[in-house]
């Protein structure tokens, strides 16, 4: 495995996570059937890149952007006991640096950034039946606490 280092995203980085968003989508589209058709966004990166209340970096090897993920600053309901949390989105690794743990270094970052400014928790969403996602998502310390359900009407 060759160094990952972790740095701030940037705009020169857009054609990169832009096809990142579509690895994503692609993983994410055989696990919801409630997913439109064809080419979807679910992301404005460069809103994500220049907002204040958000850190997004990525994992670079020898130069390659290889990972991404970020962490925002939200407001929790006004009757849970943070006022404010951490939103943890856009995950995504590259397929051939899966099983690197470049998965935790990115939330390490992430974590310490939220850690900085004084927040509390940290939360994310994650498809029940992403079972390798969830797994890694309960081994870096996250439980599970609320299930969203659906149905077509």
């Amino acid at each position: 495995m060759s160094e990952i280092s972790i740095r701030i995203a940037n705009l020169n980085d857009l054609q990169t996570l832009l096809e990142f968003e579509q690895g994503v989508v692609a993983a994410e589209k055989p696990l919801d059937p409630f997913l439109g058709e064809g080419t979807l966004s679910y992301y404005n990166i460069p809103e994500l890149i220049a907002a204040e209340h958000i850190y997004f970096i990525v994992a670079v090897s020898n130069e390659e952007i290889v990972a991404c993920g970020y962490a925002r600053i939200d407001n929790s309901k006004i009757y849970q006991k943070n006022p404010q949390h951490g939103y943890i989105g856009f995950m995504y690794v590259k397929p051939n640096f899966r099983g690197q743990r470049i998965s935790t270094l990115i939330l390490e970052s992430l974590k310490d950034w939220a850690k900085e400014k004084a927040l509390k928790e940290l939360r994310l969403d994650v498809y029940d039946n992403n079972i390798s996602a969830v797994k890694a998502y309960e081994s870096f310390g996250f439980t599970k606490i609320l299930v969203n359900m659906r149905m077509d009407i």
